[in-house]
């Protein structure tokens, strides 16, 4: 197993160089970049530009003269009338003064050392953006990805022994309605009735932890932070206990009607042993095998609707945010870490898998 770990490692260079590869080509052909941005700013709401250039380093006097002074033609939609040597000033703040296959590879090089630069519009590096924003995503996405497998696993195996019952009918009934309905709408719902909306104010509107946290005693900062997560990790968990639900009961009916199972049972064997000593390692290879994607998607891109609705400042709105306003750096780096954490996701899938069946050897197989 540690062979095939390291070869597992080793093949996460040449795939994090491809992301990187086709992150860098579409920044390169998507239009309105971060030029074009400052100079659509520049002449039609001055006021932030002039805020956003100072952030960056640039000279709001000089943008100030530069405006209706120029002439000549620009390769910028809407740069017609600025000074070229303002518009080369742009590029070298942004850093696109240099030839594409350069900044490709001091991109690489940064990326190497964890480097991701800073931000285009904001005064501050990528790194300590990300963890600025990265409890929020921790918070949602671990205790979502906990309680949706502690819900969802128990709950199929029942589903599955209990197959055609009125516990399986009416469970199911209750797992296509949540299912059915979309998280941010029943987020909405949640604070409604639950948050100072028209019914009952049980429950903060707004963040992850109180204005008074810090004075708070241990047990009273678990409580508080539990306090503020029952409604998002509500909403979220509506879904996403649904598929691994479902995936479990057919996983485990599956594996009850083959043979083994009725060889099992002719020997003897209680049904508790049958069920947790042989069907439940081999029921759970495809709840597992499903494990790297419905984290990445909890982690990050299902988070960003309830982000937005309970006011918390997580990756998923900062990725947003940093596409719409072109912060290129931002993107690229939300980009990379995700698929570093997905690609991790899957080695640990692997490992579970031979946790669960010894019998499964990676080794013996081609990566």
């Amino acid at each position: 197993m540690g062979a095939y770990v390291l070869r597992r490692l080793l093949l996460m260079i040449p795939t994090l160089f491809g992301i990187l590869l086709v992150c860098f080509v579409i920044v390169q052909f998507v239009p309105g970049g971060p030029v074009e941005r400052i100079i659509s700013q520049l002449t039609g709401q001055g006021g932030n530009a002039m805020d956003r250039i100072s952030g960056g380093g640039g000279d709001i006097g000089q943008a100030q003269d530069q405006l209706g002074t120029g002439l000549g033609n620009s390769k910028y939609r809407g740069a017609q009338g600025l000074d070229p040597a303002f518009i080369a000033s742009l590029e070298k703040q942004f850093g696109l003064d240099k030839p594409p296959l350069e900044r490709f590879g001091l991109l690489v090089w940064n990326y190497i050392r964890f480097d991701f630069g800073r931000s285009y519009f904001r005064d501050i590096s990528v790194i300590e953006l990300i963890k600025e924003k990265l409890p929020v995503s921790i918070s949602l996405g671990l205790w979502t990805t906990l309680l949706s497998y502690m819900i969802s696993i128990p709950l199929g195996i029942r589903k599955a022994i209990k197959d055609g019952s009125s516990f399986d009918i009416w469970t199911s009934g209750i797992i296509i309605i949540g299912y059915a309905i979309p998280g941010f709408l029943f987020g909405i719902m949640l604070i409604v009735f639950f948050a100072g909306g028209s019914f009952f104010d049980w429950f903060p509107l707004r963040g992850l932890t109180s204005n008074n946290f810090s004075q708070l005693s241990g047990f009273e900062k678990i409580v508080d932070y539990a306090w503020h997560l029952v409604l998002p990790l509500t909403a979220i968990l509506l879904s996403a206990f649904a598929t691994t639900t479902l995936l479990t009961k057919n996983s485990f009916l599956d594996e009850i009607r083959k043979q083994y199972v009725t060889t099992a049972r002719a020997k003897g064997l209680s049904e508790r042993k049958i069920l947790y000593g042989h069907v439940f390692r081999n029921a759970m290879l495809i709840v597992i095998s499903g494990f790297p994607s419905a984290f990445i998607s909890i982690f990050f891109t299902g988070q960003l609707l309830i982000e937005a609705i309970f006011s918390l400042d997580g990756l998923g709105l900062l990725g947003y945010e940093s596409i719409l306003n072109r912060d290129y750096p931002v993107v690229i780096a939300t980009v990379y870490i995700f698929a570093l954490i997905g690609i991790l996701m899957t080695l640990l899938s692997d490992l579970l898998y031979t946790w669960i069946d010894p019998r499964i050897d990676f080794e013996r197989r081609d990566v």
